[in-house]
């Protein structure tokens, strides 16, 4: 997972602000989980964190930028805008929970693993099916011509001779 630890004991209670931009983070991410992304504009992550008196932490913020992918239909690269704004409150964990804690203290000082919130914010951000249009064409099955740049020349099949009498057939 992402460890990205700060430790955020000695934060006011007003909170603090920050600002992440290392894109070494993401390209990390990106190679450990296979995605097949490319920077296009700096992912910029600005957060606040304010601590909350029960050993725990709001944390608030956005993360802005855009990376380059490849379309699922017509396999071109087009550029997916990030502008994701969060809010999570993250807390020691109890005994016995199994999941990974965020926060945790180490040698009597609270730590907030930042790293995985903004990873997690980012991954929920990316769409399940890339499109780089609505109205993507995508690729020719028989010539491999993309779409929705080239007309295609190969015939068309008309399908099942069978059920050829249904093909002009409207239902009202």
């Amino acid at each position: 997972m992402f460890e990205l630890w700060l430790p955020i004991s000695d934060i006011a209670t007003e909170g603090r602000a920050f600002t992440f931009d290392d894109q070494a983070f993401w390209k990390k991410g990106w190679n450990e989980f296979k995605l097949k992304l490319r920077p296009a504009k700096d992912l910029v992550a600005e957060y606040t964190i304010l601590p909350q008196s029960d050993n725990g932490a709001l944390v608030q913020g956005s993360l802005k930028g855009s990376v380059s992918m490849a379309c699922d239909r017509c396999t071109g690269l087009f550029e997916y805008d990030i502008d994701v704004t969060f809010d999570t409150y993250e807390q020691l964990p109890e005994e016995g929970d199994d999941e990974e804690p965020r926060i945790r203290e180490e040698n009597g000082q609270l730590q907030l693993n930042i790293g995985a919130i903004l990873w997690e914010e980012f991954a929920l951000t990316l769409p399940f099916k890339p499109l780089c249009s609505e109205g993507c064409k995508g690729i020719c099955a028989g010539c491999g011509k993309d779409l929705n740049t080239q007309k295609c020349e190969c015939e068309q099949e008309e399908g099942d001779e069978r059920l050829a009498v249904f093909r002009n057939l409207k239902i009202k």
